[in-house]
């Protein structure tokens, strides 16, 4: 079994991001940069079903500009066995990324591509449920446990009234949740390994994807101060406060 697992190289999730002075995005200039912690949570769980030797090998792609070998190679000294770069300078919407995966998904023909189930820069959440509608495959989102067996999957997710169970037949795509695991601290030795593990690059003009923009980003700003909630003695002066201060009733 293959497992192909999409990385994204973004702002450090321990920095606080900056707002760029014409608003136009958030400042990646100079800025430490690190893999998504959602694509860490599905490295760590892809490298785990692999020692169990339910799975043969693990896959890592990353779509980006160079530096994003160094995403790769985070994934590698994790554990994964090799990795695909496609380069490219612009800033991707969740469709074209789709479309990418999907040719390397025909290409390496994974039983799951297992992803996180969002970027933290923008938290769009989409690529992996448009990518399995391109693909026409099973999808399992928000997963925080996966167990697999006989071709096929079995998920737990998080839901608004508890917990939900499913069974997926592969091939699928998964996105997790970062209650899935606990991502583990390469070693010096595997961070070594990871050096000489192969990586293939390919220039995303070279794919012949449409990747034309469709959304425009309007302005970036910072989010405002949360105010101080209050404490209300009775419902009547709740619905006061709701209708006359807050004016949302």
């Amino acid at each position: 079994m293959k497992i192909l697992v999409p990385v994204k190289r973004v702002v450090d999730s321990n920095i606080k991001p900056l707002v760029k002075s014409d608003n136009s995005g958030v400042e990646v200039g100079g800025v430490k940069m690190s893999m998504n912690p959602f694509d860490e949570t599905a490295v760590e769980e892809a490298v785990r079903l692999k020692e169990q030797k339910i799975v043969s090998e693990v896959v890592v792609i990353s779509i980006g500009e160079a530096k994003s070998q160094d995403t790769l190679r985070t994934a590698m000294a994790m554990g994964a066995d090799r990795g695909v770069l496609v380069t490219s300078e612009d800033a991707l919407e969740s469709l074209s990324v789709a479309k990418i995966l999907q040719h390397f998904v025909t290409k390496e023909q994974p039983d799951i591509v297992l992803m996180g189930k969002q970027a933290s820069d923008d938290d769009m959440n989409a690529t992996g449920q448009i990518l399995a509608a391109k693909l026409g495959w099973a999808q399992g989102t928000f997963v925080s446990k996966l167990e697999l067996s006989e071709g096929k999957a079995q998920i737990t997710r998080e839901i608004d009234d508890g917990q939900e169970i499913l069974e997926l037949v592969l091939p699928a795509v998964i996105t997790t949740d970062l209650r899935l695991n606990e991502p583990r601290f390469a070693s010096l030795p595997n961070i070594m390994k990871a050096k000489k593990k192969p990586i293939e690059t390919v220039a995303l003009a070279d794919l012949g994807i449409d990747t034309a923009v469709r959304l425009e980003v309007k302005s970036v700003a910072e989010s405002s101060s949360v105010r101080e909630g209050v404490i209300v003695s009775s419902v009547e002066e709740l619905m006061d406060k709701l209708q006359n201060e807050a004016k949302v009733i």
